[in-house]
């Protein structure tokens, strides 16, 4: 079932979706949005499809923020790709915690859950079961990562930026401190969602936006810029759903794929920032080099933000790297 949405979303909904565990949850959502024209060989199947897998905090719309490579004045625009964003399993927008109202009850999922459920969703609406390539970003990346390693077969690139292959070291130890966090409080398990929930979001947004900054921008502003930069993150992110945070925070905890990078065929492109604090060169790009047969990797200079969304300097790095895809 399809039905369209005057925001620029759709909303597919599975009679079914079975997770890892073996827990199987019915009528479930599905919210995703399209950019582009799809392109269709001799026997009917989609061609140049590029799945966008989004941050942490993002959704399907969060495709958006890439307007300056994929836009109709973009610099790729000539490359007429079928781009296909869903919102990620665990999100309000799709199958959740809080549209579900099973609270903790939700069934818990991993990372490759989360590409299944995308790739059911492919298979169902658009009889997809090979893609062009991946774009993924943050935890997008992970998706990607998983993707191209346990499908191999399914995609010719994979483009991840700001992301890694594995949570550990501080990675673990931030979002184990967060979920314990959140279980430690017992309005967690109540039925009513009461405010003392919303205060631990807010403490957990104030503590997240610290990884938003270049190790450089921590030097160029003030106390009172730092405030209110915080405060306006915050405020942006009060009103999220503790559930829907923790299980999507608990589907990273045992995400690794590092013993499994090798089974990656696609060709790979990996930005990364120099100055990322949460995903750093030295331990999460290069030592890809020796794990990944067919890989480019482009670190940049983070002159203030990591994450502000500016794609502009990447316009003829993805231009170089996709010319061999274009159909």
């Amino acid at each position: 079932m399809i039905e369209s949405d005057k925001l620029g979303y759709r909303k597919h909904v599975f009679d079914e979706f079975e997770f890892e565990n073996g827990q199987v949850l019915r009528d479930v959502e599905v919210e995703y949005t399209t950019r582009g024209t799809p392109k269709y060989d001799d026997e009917g199947n989609i061609v140049n499809a590029i799945i966008y897998c989004h941050r942490f905090n993002g959704n399907c719309l969060s495709i958006e923020d890439l307007n300056q490579l994929i836009g109709s004045k973009s610099g790729l625009s000539d490359f007429n790709f079928f781009y296909i964003s869903i919102t990620s399993l665990g999100y309000p927008e799709s199958c959740s915690p809080s549209t579900t109202k099973l609270k903790f009850d939700f069934p818990k999922y991993s990372i490759r859950d989360c590409v299944n459920f995308k790739r059911k969703f492919l298979s169902d609406v658009f009889n997809i079961n090979s893609i062009l390539g991946i774009l993924g970003v943050g935890t997008g990346g992970y998706e990607a990562f998983t993707w191209g390693c346990e499908y191999p077969d399914e995609m010719e690139f994979l483009i991840i930026g700001s992301s890694s292959f594995k949570t550990n070291g501080y990675r673990y130890l931030t979002s184990k401190a967060l979920s314990s966090l959140i279980e430690s409080n017992d309005a967690y398990s109540d039925n009513v969602y009461n405010e003392q929930l919303s205060k631990i979001m807010f403490s957990i947004n104030s503590l997240i936006y610290t990884q938003y900054f270049s190790k450089r921008a921590f030097q160029n502003f003030t106390h009172d810029e730092l405030d209110m930069l915080m405060d306006a993150f915050v405020e942006e992110g009060s009103t999220e759903d503790i559930y829907d945070f923790k299980f999507r925070n608990d589907s990273t905890l045992n995400y690794d794929m590092e013993d499994k990078l090798s089974n990656i065929k696609a060709k790979t492109l990996i930005v990364g920032a120099s100055e990322d604090i949460y995903y750093s060169p030295e331990f999460d790009i290069y030592p890809l080099k020796d794990k990944i047969e067919n890989l480019e990797i482009n670190i940049f200079d983070a002159d203030e933000y990591v994450y502000n969304y500016d794609y502009s300097r990447f316009i003829g790095l993805f231009r170089e790297f996709l010319e061999e895809f274009k159909k």
